[in-house]
């Protein structure tokens, strides 16, 4: 090994080191928030880190300070952090110690990852997909708008890689199966780095897994699979470079499975001493007299060795009290980069073309998509059935594969964790990903993605990593679909802050927001009701539209007063806020009653952002409310919107804000009868409306 290298590697080893024991020593000062240091690992990820080029995409995890250091990160950066200060570069003071984020030009690129154990392998796995996708595309000289690598910063034009770091307990993930799948599968240029040190918090491997990482990776083919000595430097160096140069050269995955000793506590509230055994034993691996050795026997001087120790301590110790003194964030620093803006504001476009045809629902989003994969070939579509041989199972993605290729519309295995949390991937290497949950009812393993990966991202990186994705869902009952094929969702997701949802009652409105969606740089998730689709079920024909014109765009958060009336005095007045298929309930039902001069029907299109302006000024003037959902109305979004109605609009209201959903039973049964039992209908909805006008 050359000595120059060495000579970095000890540094950064030592800097990693001295942070630990000035953390420790400082206890009571830093531990207001909880952080882990690297002590015990730190060979291995410094040997990774130093191989590292800024072209290439990293996920460390929170134990991975040392790996920070490696790729020319300061001591004080990750302090500003440790503290929660206002300038930490990763978050601005948002998230823990060793969580970073980072797009800096000359260092590798770090998008935003939770600290929920080994949910970082599905992104990154994603960013693996998205370079692998762009490479087959003639993507991958870097010049997407959108992508945060510049071809400068490409070092000798050797292809980029993507790194995920775990820890070995976080093998045992159901999630990381699902990476490790798609990576074996589509041999991605990826490397699992497993840092094994035996313990998960006080639960050791023992008692916790049936294997370890590299006896586990043996049941994916096409996942090839190392076992080294993590905490020796130079077989960790050299063992990764053959690794990283394989990957470049061959873009196929690796995993190393590193043995390490964990030389500190898990994280300051979990103290080791309290639970640990093997103290001894892992003090006897320690990697720091091992890489000193390495040093002496390379024919550096003892003095020469003392003096990088202290010029470590002496940094760590400068950084620290530099860092006590930043400035902390302030109140108002918590109101931004929920999400960053959207290019599209207003409604464009032409909605009905003069001549133009009317298409059924599912057929605007069709050509909506179709639209965007022409115009753009950093959009694709993926998720399960929507290849070649089906077009998906509601034809939605029918003839797509055939026209645009096996590589931008392709099926995914039955893992709705991987489609979800892939996104974060794809988003960051500048590609604009549409996947699909195939039901409603499948979306709940997607949703540890959804909330601690897609969600977040943006506002814990302050801004830098927002996921730039569009999430298809069939949702809603619909021809006795029975319990697993017809749930309405949306309380859950509308819970879920920083993700953008629309619910379209009709084709034109689906084909706009779709478009709006494409070219807004944050995720969305696009409800779309499976009874909308061809317009099959009574009454909903409304849902069927002239096919608006390629450039239409309807932006989100403005809701359209669909059926609007006047204010009157000798009348009582109504107002309907709905959305999806309670549109038509509502539209069929004030048409029933032949009271279209009494009743106003707001369709909301968007859940969130939410036109509350719209609403309240429809209610005070109307002076009554009716919310109407497929959902049950206990807990629901619409119970929650009739809330703040109610709230806003007291004085002006003169009965209560009244709710009508499906019956608050836990399942839609598959009998008929009981469907037709448990959720709305035209009739239902009518009597409520006469309840609330007589009130």
């Amino acid at each position: 090994m050359m000595k120059d290298i060495l000579e970095k590697g000890f540094l950064k080893l030592c800097t990693a080191k001295a942070m630990a024991e000035l953390y420790e020593a400082n206890f009571k000062q830093v531990s207001k928030y909880v952080h882990a240091t690297s002590r015990g690992h730190e060979a291995i990820q410094i040997a990774l880190g130093l191989q590292l080029l800024p072209q290439d995409y990293a996920f460390p995890y929170y134990r991975d300070d040392a790996m920070l250091l490696s790729f020319g990160l300061e001591p004080y950066d990750l302090m500003l952090q440790l503290l929660a200060k206002k300038e930490d570069p990763f978050s601005g003071g948002r998230t823990y110690y060793s969580h970073p984020s980072l797009k800096d030009d000359d260092k590798p690129k770090i998008p935003h990852q939770s600290s929920a154990t080994g949910m970082q392998a599905i992104p990154a796995t994603g960013v693996a997909m998205g370079m692998q996708y762009k490479e087959l595309q003639g993507l991958d000289d870097y010049s997407l708008d959108s992508d945060p690598v510049s071809s400068s910063a490409v070092d000798n034009s050797l292809k980029p890689i993507t790194v995920c770091s775990l820890g070995d307990a976080s093998v045992t993930e159901g999630e990381i199966a699902e990476a490790f799948q798609m990576a074996a599968l589509k041999q991605m240029p990826i490397l699992y780095l497993v840092q094994d040190n035996g313990w998960d918090i006080s639960a050791n491997a023992a008692e916790t897994r049936a294997q370890n990482a590299f006896e586990y990776a043996q049941g994916f083919h096409g996942l090839e699979a190392i076992s080294i000595d993590g905490a020796n430097f130079t077989e960790s160096y050299e063992a990764l470079e053959k690794v990283i140069k394989t990957i470049r050269t061959e873009r196929r995955p690796f995993l190393v499975h590193a043995k390490v000793p964990l030389l500190n506590h898990h994280t300051s509230g979990v103290r080791m001493e309290w639970y640990r055994d093997d103290l001894d034993e892992a003090r006897s691996r320690d990697p720091y007299p091992v890489i000193k050795q390495q040093l002496l026997d390379a024919g550096f001087s003892k003095s020469e060795i003392n003096d990088i120790e202290n010029s470590a301590k002496a940094k760590v110790q400068s950084d620290f009290e530099k860092a006590l003194k930043a400035e902390d964030p302030k109140p108002e620093d918590l109101f931004t980069y929920d999400f960053v803006p959207t290019p599209i504001t207003e409604e464009k476009g032409t909605r009905a073309p003069e001549g133009a045809d009317k298409v059924v629902m599912v057929d605007c989003a069709l050509f909506a998509v179709e639209e965007l994969m022409r115009a753009h070939k950093e959009c694709l579509l993926y998720g399960q059935d929507v290849g070649g041989r089906l077009g998906g199972v509601f034809r939605e993605a029918a003839t797509l594969a055939q026209k645009f290729g096996d590589d931008r519309v392709f099926n995914t295995p039955i893992q709705e964790a991987f489609i979800v949390g892939s996104t974060v991937g794809m988003s960051a290497v500048g590609l604009k990903p549409i996947v699909e949950v195939q039901f409603a009812d499948y979306i709940w393993p997607g949703l540890n993605q959804l909330f601690t990966e897609v969600s977040r991202s943006c506002y814990l990186s302050n801004g830098k990593w927002p996921v730039s994705m569009i999430l298809r869902v069939p949702i809603g009952a619909y021809g006795s679909g029975g319990p697993y094929h017809s749930s309405s969702v949306e309380s859950v997701i509308t819970n879920i802050r920083g993700i953008k949802i629309a619910y379209p009652s009709n084709g034109a409105d689906l084909k706009g927001l779709i478009k709006a969606a494409y070219h807004d740089p944050n995720p969305v998730v696009i409800l779309e009701h499976k009874g909308l689709y061809w317009s099959k079920v009574p009454g909903t024909q409304g849902a069927t539209s002239v096919e608006p014109s390629e450039d239409y765009v309807l932006p989100f958060g403005k809701a359209w007063v669909l059926q609007e009336i006047w204010k009157q005095d000798d009348l009582e007045t109504l107002t309907i806020v709905t959305y999806g298929m309670g549109v038509h309930w509502a539209i069929n039902a004030s048409e029933a009653l032949e009271m279209q001069d009494q009743i106003e029907v707001i369709d909301l299109r968007t859940l969130f952002p939410l036109d509350e302006d719209t609403v309240m000024k429809s209610v005070k003037k109307t002076g009554k409310c009716l919310v109407v959902t497929e959902e049950p109305s206990n807990n629901s979004f619409a119970r929650a919107l009739a809330g703040k109605i109610q709230e806003d609009c007291f004085k002006y209201l003169d009965a209560p804000v009244m709710t009508i959903g499906s019956e608050n039973m836990p399942a839609i049964p598959l009998n008929s009868t009981l469907e037709e039992t448990m959720i709305p209908s035209t009739e239902k909805v009518k009597v409520k409306i006469e309840a609330l006008l007589n009130y």
